[in-house]
């Protein structure tokens, strides 16, 4: 089976209330579905996406010559609400649409991906919760919150809460957006397309490394030159929605896995249940989500594996299909999970 034979799904599930008291409602979780479940569903992988990213991004993580094998494995990547894809500014009707959709939290998207493995997949037990960046704090709190069901978690690039500095970062990052005139609020009549280009500028010089761009590893991309690169963050970023950008800009802010009704911030208890085989693999360049960060939480974690990848493309060295090397290691790590061989 190829990823070409991706089932695209949307999945309805009425009106959840959140974490903030609030309650979304009309809810759909849309997800990809690749491969199927086996009779004794053990075999589920669950791939939560990444700020800005489709569920398509997950993609190249995914096929016969990986351990990610969809004739193996039922893997489903659940796209993050408010990113444009499951329930978000940009797609919900009525009185929460645009600027007034509620706040969502790392706990409400995971309570949701919960009801869809429990509605559609049988409550099936997961073989693993692999995820980049945002995609691997919802690894993570799938395994404090579940710690019966996950057999093992894989985040890269992550934390298990933003720390004070990346919270600085996106602050840079939704002034630029913010600031744009056109932006009224949220209630914009058309496209903030300055603010939308400052804001794909400004990340772009988070994303990678101070080395990435001292030796010219844009070139590795297909870029001619910086400024090639920086026109390429700006018309992805101009494909985007402002208010999805910072509905999902504010979970990721607010990120803590501890911050929900189970461990009511009690940040070393959640760290503590995530007692499955866990490989944290943060970038060695990183310049947000840090080295130190992730072997901090990593340290609290009984049953976590520090694993660092030694690159010089940044953040994004974690990415799916990303960076060759940091990409086969990933794969690696995530073969050894799933073979019982992680330690």
């Amino acid at each position: 089976m190829t990823v070409e034979a991706v089932a695209c799904r949307g999945f309805r599930s009425g009106r959840p209330a959140l974490a903030s008291g609030e309650t979304l409602y009309s809810a759909r979780l849309r997800y990809h579905k690749i491969g199927k479940l086996n009779a004794p569903k053990d075999n589920l992988i669950l791939l939560p996406t990444y700020y800005g990213g489709a569920a398509a991004g997950n993609h190249p993580w995914i096929g016969d010559d990986s351990p990610l094998d969809p004739d193996r494995y039922c893997i489903v990547i659940p796209s993050l609400l408010g990113a444009g894809e499951s329930s978000s500014p940009s797609n919900t009707p009525g009185q929460q649409a645009g600027p007034d959709f509620p706040a969502v939290s790392l706990y409400d998207n995971v309570m949701l991906q919960k009801r869809l493995v429990e509605d559609v997949f049988d409550d099936a037990c997961i073989a693993l919760v692999m995820g980049w960046s945002m995609g691997g704090m919802q690894a993570l709190q799938w395994g404090c919150l579940f710690p019966d069901q996950v057999r093992s978690v894989l985040a890269t690039c992550c934390a298990a809460r933003c720390y004070p500095h990346n919270q600085v970062f996106l602050e840079g990052v939704k002034a630029a957006l913010t600031c744009d005139h056109a932006f009224e609020n949220g209630r914009y009549r058309t496209p903030p397309e300055r603010g939308l280009r400052a804001f794909g500028r400004v990340y772009a010089g988070w994303a990678y490394s101070q080395a990435f761009f001292r030796h010219e590893l844009w070139r590795e991309q297909g870029f001619g030159s910086i400024e090639e690169l920086l026109r390429f963050w700006e018309q992805d970023h101009l494909g985007q929605d402002a208010n999805d950008l910072l509905t999902v800009l504010n979970t990721w802010q607010n990120g803590d896995i501890s911050d929900n009704p189970v461990f009511r911030r009690d940040y070393e208890a959640a760290l503590s249940a995530i007692a499955m085989p866990t490989r944290m693999m943060p970038s060695t360049t990183d310049l947000y989500f840090t080295e130190e960060d992730a072997r901090e939480d990593g340290r609290r974690m009984p049953g976590a594996n520090v694993t660092p990848l030694n690159s010089d493309w940044g953040h994004i060295a974690g990415g799916a299909g990303r960076e060759a090397a940091s990409h086969d290691r990933i794969l690696a790590a995530a073969q050894a999970l799933l073979s019982g061989q992680a330690s």
